[in-house]
């Protein structure tokens, strides 16, 4: 019997849609999506996109609907899935927090015993709280949890935030974070999982894809005299690549850096005898 093309499950809406068809996309995939499209096969590759409820992409993993999916962390805590996580993928970062409202006496996260806690995770908050030995009731919501102190549902909410604007706009305050959370890549454990191969192999491009977002290629020209200033300050993956221009006296440097720290280097290069400085993005990198 021929074996099932492979597929991956992937949210049909929400914040984490757009950044993960994105990243597929750049990752080489070539393919279309429509608002009503279920499920979309890939042109240059094996593979078929399920479009799904966020919420239900780890079940659908762990049935063997999916090989593979993309969803947060707080929602695989959520639901309890053992899957494996086999890509960070660095988006869609936000927090699971306690919060009170701001006139609230609490300050600790113990000050919480006794009290009733608003939640969309109940799972994860009640793991959270039963490790911490904090006794409390909590109430599972779904929708605007953040309006249920306003209405005397509870006294505390545990959700999600990113900026932390939401919080302040309803009056409540943060008191901890729970978890913290990122969109990922998931599949069956390797000792579960029949198609162990085919599931790395999506795994490598991805994570070459995020790599790559995180770094910059660096190339500049300096004078043989102010290679080794240059070559100092760069940090590199590895020493940097440092070969002679068509010009006597002059060198061409190349090195990979992080795209975080060039604020800080590139004037320190240009100080340091750097010319000709180009920072070039990198569409994949497998370090």
């Amino acid at each position: 019997m021929t074996e099932r093309v492979l597929r991956l499950a992937l949210p049909n809406k929400g914040r984490l849609m757009e950044p993960s068809v994105t990243l597929l996309r750049d990752a080489g995939l070539s393919f279309e999506t429509t608002d009503r499209a279920l499920s979309v096969r890939i042109r240059n590759v094996d593979l078929d996109l399920l479009f799904v409820r966020t919420e239900d992409i780890a079940e659908m993993v762990q049935d063997g609907v999916a090989d593979l999916g993309i969803t947060g962390q707080d929602l695989l805590a959520e639901t309890g899935a053992a899957l494996e996580t086999l890509v960070e993928l660095d988006y869609g970062r936000c927090r699971l927090v306690a919060a009170v409202p701001a006139g609230s006496v609490a300050e600790k996260i113990d000050d919480l015993a006794g009290t009733k806690v608003a939640t969309a995770h109940p799972r994860v908050t009640a793991s959270f709280f039963a490790e911490r030995e904090i006794d409390l009731t909590i109430i599972p919501l779904r929708g605007s949890v953040e309006v249920a102190p306003k209405l005397g549902v509870a006294d505390a909410i545990v959700d999600l935030v990113s900026s932390g604007s939401t919080l302040l706009i309803n009056g409540l305050r943060e008191l901890e974070t729970i978890l913290p959370s990122q969109a990922v890549l998931v599949a069956l454990p390797i000792s579960m999982s029949t198609r162990q191969s085919a599931c790395g192999q999506v795994a490598t491009v991805l994570k070459a894809v995020v790599a790559g977002r995180r770094k910059r290629y660096l190339l500049l020209n300096s004078p043989v005299s102010a290679v080794e200033r240059i070559t100092a300050i760069i940090p590199g993956l590895e020493a940097p690549t440092v070969v002679p221009l068509a010009e006597e006296g002059w060198m061409a440097i190349h090195s990979v850096v992080d795209a975080g720290e060039l604020w800080d280097l590139l004037p320190r290069l240009e100080s340091a005898g750097g010319r000709g400085i180009l920072v070039l993005r990198i569409e994949q990198l497998i370090p």
